[in-house]
């Protein structure tokens, strides 16, 4: 028989031209089950990731950028299951509602775009990596790291920042104990650090830039959506 992906003649069980098996197992079950163990597995899963992105950030994302891309989980992959994990624990426990309140402009589009950031964090936090790797490509100009990089060191300390979200939203979800302001200096204290222990570990100017440059990031979206939000208006208008 030939093989179904690149038509080479197989004679076992795997085609010699491209790899793919001759049978290919049928999605059900047990299959979901393996795939989710594939992701959480401590060995080069997620939970080995979060271990190293806690104790070694900067040499262990540096490692994934310029040697071996199998040790961590992939970037993308990171930052969209810990959005999912926060973003569910959020809307379970009603977490951030009350925090900034723009009731008097929901009326207006950039009422409606502020509330949909402040109410779906886990999401508009992924945008917002593209606007701090804006000012950490600008502030560490002369470190060798090109646009797509940066943006792949974001996906892995901002996803953590999500972890590290999640267990304070659970713990107030739970106590009723209003800790999640606290969870915002905690995260914005890991990010600066992990970013900082990648580009300049060894001098407290790095830390600094490194907290210049996520400040400045989430100003410049925030007054992007802003922006966004009053355009739209004007077009309504």
């Amino acid at each position: 028989m030939n093989c179904r992906n690149c038509n080479a003649s197989m004679t076992g069980d795997f085609c010699h031209q491209c790899g793919r098996p001759v049978q290919i197992v049928r999605v059900d079950w047990h299959y979901i089950v393996h795939e989710i163990q594939h992701v959480l597995h401590f060995e080069k899963g997620i939970l080995h990731t979060v271990r190293e992105l806690l104790h070694n950030p900067g040499p262990s994302i540096h490692t994934f950028i310029t040697v071996d891309r199998s040790r961590l989980v992939k970037p993308v992959l990171f930052i969209i299951v810990t959005s999912l994990i926060y973003s569910m624990i959020d809307h379970f426990f009603h977490i951030e509602q009350g925090y900034i309140d723009y009731h008097d402009a929901r009326d207006s589009a950039t009422g409606q775009i502020l509330n949909w950031a402040q109410n779906h964090y886990g999401y508009a936090n992924i945008v917002m990596c593209v606007f701090i790797a804006f000012w950490l490509k600008l502030i560490y100009k002369a470190h060798d790291y090109n646009f797509f990089e940066i943006l792949i060191l974001l996906c892995f300390i901002m996803g953590m920042g999500m972890l590290i979200f999640s267990i304070f939203a659970i713990f107030e979800g739970l106590t009723g104990l209003p800790v999640m302001k606290i969870s915002g200096v905690v995260g914005v204290s890991y990010c600066t650090w992990a970013i900082g222990h990648f580009f300049d570990r060894k001098r407290v100017v790095g830390y600094l830039k490194a907290l210049a440059s996520y400040l400045l990031g989430m100003a410049t979206f925030s007054i992007s959506l802003m922006l966004l939000g009053f355009l739209v208006d004007l077009i309504i208008r």
